[in-house]
C-alpha cells in the first residue's frame, strides 16, 4: 500500500533533469527558466563498449568477444512557463547494435520520452531549492527487440535539487541533486545522485563537470527477461564524469562538445560517451 501510495504521488509530478550552461546568468540544474523563454539543444552522441562492470563491480569482457554501439540523435526542450516553473521535455532517436561471435543484431528508433516540470521553491542568497518531477514514456518502440531501445517500462522520479552561484569569488556555480526513480513492472528502483561544477573561461568559453551517479535498489523481480542491451539491465549502479566545453557564438547561439567515461558500476557495460550539441535559446 506505501508503494501505491508513492507510485500515485511521483506519477502526478512530472518532469526530468538537464544541465545547461551558467554563462552570467544559471540555467538548468536549481534554476528555472525565465517566463517565455525557450531553451532547445539538438544533439549527437555515441557510446561503444566491449566490456562491462559485473555484480561485484569488477569490468571483464562480453562473452563471445561481444561488442556494443549506441549512437543517437537528441533533442532537449525547455519552456518557462511562469518565473517559478519550467516546463521540459527530451527526446532520443537511437541505433543501437550489438555483435558478438554467435549474434549480430541492430535496432533503431525512437527510444524513452521524458516530460517534466521543475518548480522553485526558494531564491535567495544562500542559494536556490527546485523540486522536479518525470515521467518517463516508452510507447515509441517495441521492448522486443533483439537489441531493446529501453526496458519498456514506466518510470516516476522525484528530484530535490540545490544551486549556488559561486561569484563574487569565481565567475561559475556549483549544483547538487538527490532523486529516487520508481521504476515500473519488473526493474529495480533507483536512487540518483548529481555534483556539478561550472565556470565561465575568457573568449566566452565555459565548462563544466558532474558526477552523476545512479545506485539501484535492488528491488527487481528475478523474473524479468533481458532486454539484449547491456546498458539497459533490470538493475544496475553506474557513475559517470561528464564533462563539457561550451563556446557562445552569440547571445542565442552556442556549441558544446562533452566526454563522458563511466567511472565506476555494476551489472552494466562500461565504455565512454563522446558528444557535440548546437544550443538555441530565446
Amino acid at each position: 500500500m506505501n508503494r501505491m501510495i508513492c507510485k500515485t504521488a511521483v506519477f502526478l509530478m512530472v518532469g526530468c533533469i538537464s544541465n545547461l550552461a551558467f554563462l552570467d546568468i544559471c540555467y538548468g540544474g536549481a534554476w528555472v527558466a525565465k517566463r517565455g523563454e525557450i531553451y532547445n539543444k539538438f544533439g549527437v552522441s555515441y557510446f561503444s563498449a566491449n566490456e562491462g562492470f559485473d555484480e561485484q563491480g569488477r569490468k571483464d569482457d562480453f562473452e563471445y568477444s561481444g561488442e556494443y554501439e549506441d549512437i543517437n540523435l537528441n533533442y532537449y526542450a525547455e519552456y518557462g512557463f511562469t518565473g517559478k516553473c519550467t516546463l521540459i521535455t527530451s527526446l532520443y532517436y537511437k541505433y543501437l547494435k550489438y555483435e558478438d561471435d554467435n549474434l549480430e543484431a541492430e535496432t533503431y528508433g525512437i527510444g524513452d520520452i521524458d516530460l517534466g516540470i521543475k518548480m522553485n521553491l526558494f531564491e535567495g542568497n544562500e542559494g536556490v531549492v527546485s523540486i522536479q518531477g518525470l515521467i518517463k514514456v516508452p510507447e515509441a518502440y517495441d521492448e522486443d527487440h533483439t537489441v531493446a531501445l529501453g526496458n519498456g517500462q514506466y518510470d516516476g522520479e522525484l528530484r530535490l535539487l540545490y544551486g549556488r552561484s559561486l561569484r563574487p569569488a569565481m565567475p561559475g556555480y556549483c549544483n547538487f541533486e538527490i532523486g529516487y526513480r520508481i521504476r515500473d513492472e519488473e526493474p529495480a528502483d533507483e536512487l540518483r545522485y548529481l555534483i556539478e561544477f561550472g565556470v565561465d573561461f575568457p573568449r566566452d568559453l565555459y565548462g563544466r563537470i558532474k558526477l552523476d551517479g545512479i545506485m539501484g535498489m535492488d528491488n527487481e523481480s528475478k523474473k524479468e527477461a533481458g532486454t539484449g542491451n547491456p546498458s539497459a539491465t533490470k538493475s544496475y549502479d553506474l557513475g559517470k564524469l561528464d564533462m563539457t566545453l561550451g563556446y557562445k557564438i552569440n547571445s542565442n547561439w552556442f556549441v558544446e562538445i562533452g566526454y563522458t567515461p563511466l567511472l565506476y558500476g555494476e551489472n552494466t557495460a562500461f565504455g565512454a560517451t563522446y558528444s557535440f550539441a548546437f544550443i538555441f535559446m530565446n
